[in-house]
């Protein structure tokens, strides 16, 4: 049956064509289509360099350069839609074979389908269209009617005007003129699921064809090739034209990163004279496609998001024009194998193009450069210019060797940043995912105000659907954590203008004023694994937080660091024991020597050219950290010493009744938290004096077994972690930290029911007591109130504390983490003192981020040889040698993609050699370490200190605590210092919420 297909001819009006090819066989179609392409080849050539004309006008919600109201925009939208035949052959249907021969054999280049190949008949787009339905052959999926003839007047689906669904998967789409756009959606069978696209089997067992080209070198000797990409990449994009969009190049780079601007490089950017505003660089290793695809997907809407200010300066329909990403892979062999199908599938990359040597020079990094105009995301759904996606400018570099994050920062400065000179450069690791306006937020912080040098963003757990993921308390009490510290930490920080650590998985910085040392420094750390200074090593296990302290103590300049409370970006938390451990000891570790090189250096805020009123603000906050970094450095003790404090003896309180008339006391009552101490042979409850001397008619009591059981199982559960953190991996001891995690739960559970107990016995003798006293006033009952020493330490102390958590939580309207994971932080919290610590500081020798270095080149790609044409020097280099070689490529990207993803687990690599030094040090760190905090725990307990303490608590009758007494005088100072540290995150926290009021 003939089909007659509305075409535009090259006068840009519209009409009725047939098919040509409908009697001719699906042979003759291949035949034709491998005809129209035998001048492909010339494509491999170097090209001729492009320029900002040769790239086509944008049509749709991108096209318009002037900040408009949305109505004169839609009005334009016609007028502007390029009119002509396109410049090259019309891409096949997406991921699809030639149509069959009883088929149309034209397709709009606006939207396109999926559709089957000539093997599959096809299945309708969906309910679209008008008239009758034909029934046609069996699909895969079932019977389905043909397609019907178009109307006699269709327009393709507007590009602006709100969202767009995904596109379907079968056939093209044509819409009546005056209609409304369809519903992508309306069948449920068709989905842009990559799992519904049908290629041919056949094609992917087929060996690629290569041909040995020559390719002239640039005249500096650099081998660049320009790959046409595969059809289907162009049919959701609206840019048909263009080298950046028809154009994959790859660059094989044989220089080191600080010589790839000195080598002779280019850029695409360069070559358009566009100006780079912001560039993005996303850091990989191994991660697989689902956390690679959440990561792009995000920042793909982010640059869309940037493309709708339409009324900025900056910004608007061509905004993409000013956002380069570069993703950085870490090792060619290291790099997940579905994730390279995905770079594939984007056009961003493909196979048999890479070159181990380019003549006798080694390549060191293999970069791509291509504007894609496809995003895939977490769920392998893809997306096109209907569904809101912009042209994204992706720079990939695939490292030949593994050589750490620093080095991929290096490639993304001091190799690329160098050409292309940003205003900003955000900094992401794959698997963090930025919300919608993240970017814009960040950007517009450093517009606003020239003298910030760095800003960050909130960065908080994923929670899954349904906050599903708050069911592993581990999960949960990071989720608190990551909370409070957005809402007390990182304001109060900000406020000060010296952020201690702006987080690699997701911040931004100036180009400029990271140029000069803060730079030189930075990269320091590239050498410091391997090398003699243990401390140096550990310090620069938080890079991140040395390149803050050297921007803000910057020579001549006065650099601001900022917290951006609106940009927001999720990432995944560690879910597992072995997984949480192992990540907190880098951390831990880094934080620990470069807080502490940061305190050592404080003067160096004094070269800056800060105000002598910001250099007091930094003075102030130093002196705040050297304060934290003591108690954490004293964490063990005071942990032990408030249970030890708390446990014995069994917490007694004496409550004293008055007499409402004469204000004496008439009677005392001892209650204890966990029971009395025993009984004597007269069935008389034992007092804690009686305890203590030892009277042996009292009996032993479940209070006394159940107090030595926990503090038994304390102490050995704090030496069996020593054990295994100096000989196992937590990997391979995951059961064995189950169990201490547990007890430490229940350890933390009896000790909150101590603190509830004594407040509960407090505020009865207080109530007592402030009713005997006759006050009335409610000024008068407070001051009452607080002149007691128990209310005062106990019920103020701890009040104020948690009271402060939860008013800064309203405050910023983020309450939910105080009802759904306080509890599970305050279980863990002992294991975060403990474990954590502990395995920190006994592996302070292994200085390694988890990935050993990979100095050993890969799998052989080929060698592009040199040789002499003419004048000119080119080389020799086997490339696919036609388009369908191409396709054919892309199809198996495809299949691969189709395949389910396994859960795959991890291999434990073997343990890396340390030497001898750096295991010293470790010993001796932690020897000076268990002293001190052995010294304060031994002179807090022993038994005349002890004495000491108790009797200048004006005890009452017995050793039993009375209600006038205050309590120990050590917790008493930990409660203190606690409310004191607290009280200055939250008047940070409300200083920073002002200014942000205030000031925007």
């Amino acid at each position: 049956m003939d089909h007659q297909v509305r075409r535009r001819n090259s006068n840009g009006n519209s009409s009725p064509t047939s098919n040509s090819n409908s009697n001719t066989t699906a042979t003759n179609n291949s035949n034709s289509m491998s005809n129209s392409n035998s001048n492909s080849n010339s494509n491999y050539d170097q090209r001729s360099r492009p320029s900002p004309q040769n790239v086509a006008p944008r049509s749709g919600s991108y096209r318009n350069t002037s900040p408009t109201r949305e109505n004169s925009h839609s009005q334009q939208q016609q007028q502007q839609r390029p009119r002509g035949p396109p410049s090259q052959p019309a891409p096949a249907p997406l991921f699809a074979q030639p149509p069959p021969p009883q088929s149309s054999a034209g397709y709009s280049q606006q939207t396109y389908g999926m559709g089957p190949g000539p093997q599959y008949p096809a299945p309708p787009p969906s309910q679209m269209s008008q008239g009758p339905y034909q029934p046609m052959g069996q699909s895969p999926i079932g019977q389905f009617p043909g397609p019907p003839p178009p109307p006699q007047q269709f327009a393709y689906p507007p590009g602006s005007g709100g969202y767009v669904p995904a596109q379907p998967l079968y056939g093209p789409v044509m819409v009546p003129v005056n209609m409304p756009p369809p519903n992508m959606f309306a069948d449920p069978r068709l989905g842009a699921s990559i799992n519904n696209i049908q290629i041919d089997q056949r094609v992917l067992n087929v060996a690629t064809k290569k041909v040995v080209k020559k390719v002239e070198l640039t005249k500096e000797g650099n081998l660049v090739l320009e790959i046409p990409v595969p059809d289907r990449v162009l049919q959701l994009g609206e840019f048909k034209t263009g080298e950046e969009f028809t154009q994959m190049r790859y660059t094989a780079a044989t220089c080191d990163p600080d010589d790839f601007h000195r080598g002779g490089y280019v850029l695409r950017q360069q070559e358009l004279k566009r100006q780079t505003e912001v560039f993005i660089v996303v850091t990989m290793y191994n991660e697989g496609d689902e956390l690679f695809c959440k990561t792009m997907m995000a920042l793909m809407r982010n640059i869309a998001y940037l493309c709708k200010r339409s009324r900025s300066a900056t910004w608007g329909d061509q905004g993409w024009q000013k956002v380069v990403i570069c993703i950085v892979s870490d090792g060619r062999t290291k790099i997940h194998p579905r994730t390279l199908n995905v770079l594939g599938l984007m056009g961003v990359y493909q196979d048999g193009i890479m070159k181990n040597k380019v003549s006798d020079k080694d390549v060191s990094a293999h970069i791509f450069e291509y504007t894609t105009q496809l995003g895939i995301d977490q769920d392998m759904n893809i997306s096109g210019a209907q569904q809101g996606i912009v042209p994204c400018q992706i720079l990939f570099c695939l490292k030949e060797k593994n050589a750490k994050k620093i080095n991929s920062h290096r490639w993304f400065f001091n190799a690329f940043g160098a050409l292309l000179r940003p205003n900003v450069c955000v900094l992401i690791d794959v698997g963090t995912k930025p919300s919608e306006s993240s970017i814009y937020h960040l950007w517009k912080a450093f517009d606003k105000n020239p003298n910030i040098g760095g800003a960050c963003g909130e960065i908080y757990a994923e929670l899954g659907y349904g906050w599903k993921n708050l069911l592993n308390p581990i999960v949960a009490s990071q989720n608190f954590e990551y909370k409070m510290s957005n809402i007390l930490d990182k304001p109060l920080e900000s406020a000060f203008g010296f952020i201690s650590v702006l987080p690699g998985a997701f911040s931004a910085y100036r180009y400029a004023a990271l140029q000069g040392v803060p730079l030189q420094q930075y990269f320091k750390g590239e050498t410091m694994h391997g090398g003699s200074n243990i401390f140096q090593a550990n310090m620069y296990l938080a890079e991140d937080r040395i390149l803050c302290f050297e921007l803000v103590t910057k020579s001549k300049s006065s650099w601001l660091l900022r917290y951006v409370r609106a940009a927001k970006a999720e990432t995944d938390v560690p879910d597992s024991i072995a997984e949480f451990i192992s990540q907190r000891r880098r951390w831990l570790n880094g934080s620990f020597f470069a807080t502490l090189h940061a305190l050592i250096n404080w003067s160096l805020i004094y070269r800056s050219d800060h105000s002598v009123f910001r250099k007091f603000a930094f003075t102030i906050e130093f002196i705040y950290n050297f304060i934290s970094l003591a108690f954490n450095w004293t964490g063990l003790a005071n942990f032990f010493l408030a249970f030890y404090f708390l446990m014995d003896p069994s917490n007694p309180v004496v409550l004293q009744q008055y007499d409402p008339v004469t204000g004496g006391v008439t009677s005392d009552r001892v209650i204890y938290a966990l029971g009395p101490m025993g009984k004597d042979a007269n069935g008389k409850e034992c007092t804690p004096a009686m305890q203590q001397l030892a009277n042996n008619s009292c009996t032993f009591s479940l209070n006394q077994l159940f107090t030595t059981l926990l503090t038994s199982g304390y102490i050995a559960s704090i030496v069996l972690i020593f054990v295994l953190s100096l000989g196992n991996r937590p990997q391979g001891s995951k059961w064995t930290y189950f169990v201490i995690m547990i007890l430490f739960a229940i350890i933390m559970a009896v000790l909150l029911y101590l603190g509830i107990f004594a407040v509960y016995a407090v505020v009865l003798y207080s109530k007592a007591k402030l009713s005997a006293s006759g006050q009335t006033g409610t000024w008068d009952s407070v001051k009452f109130l607080f002149g007691i020493g128990l209310f005062r330490d106990i019920v103020a102390s701890l009040a104020s504390t948690y009271g402060m958590y939860f008013i800064a939580s309203f405050l910023y309207l983020e309450p939910w983490h105080m009802f759904t994971s306080l509890i599970q932080y305050l279980l863990l919290l002992p294991s975060y003192v403990n474990i954590l610590n502990v395995y920190a500081f006994c592996n302070l020798h292994d200085v390694t981020w988890g990935t050993k270095g990979d100095n050993t080149a890969g799998a052989e790609l080929g060698v592009a040889k040199m040789s002499k044409d003419g004048s000119k020097d080119v080389a020799e280099v086997e490339v696919p040698s036609d388009r369908k070689d191409i396709n054919t490529g892309y199809d198996k990207h495809i299949a691969s993609l189709k395949q389910p993803r396994e859960n795959e687990k991890k291999k434990r690599d073997a343990k890396t050699k340390q030497e001898d030094y750096f295991k010293n040090f470790r010993t001796s760190v932690v020897i000076w370490w268990l002293f001190s905090n052995g010294l304060l725990v031994a002179a807090l307990s022993t038994s005349w200190i002890k004495n000491y303490l108790y009797a200048a608590m004006n005890l009452h009758g017995d050793v039993g605590m009375t209600a006038d007494s205050s309590i120990n005088p050590y917790l008493k100072f930990i409660f203190y210092a606690n409310v004191g540290l607290s009280g200055v995150r939250f008047l940070g926290s409300l200083v920073y919420l002002l200014t942000q009021g205030i000031f925007g």
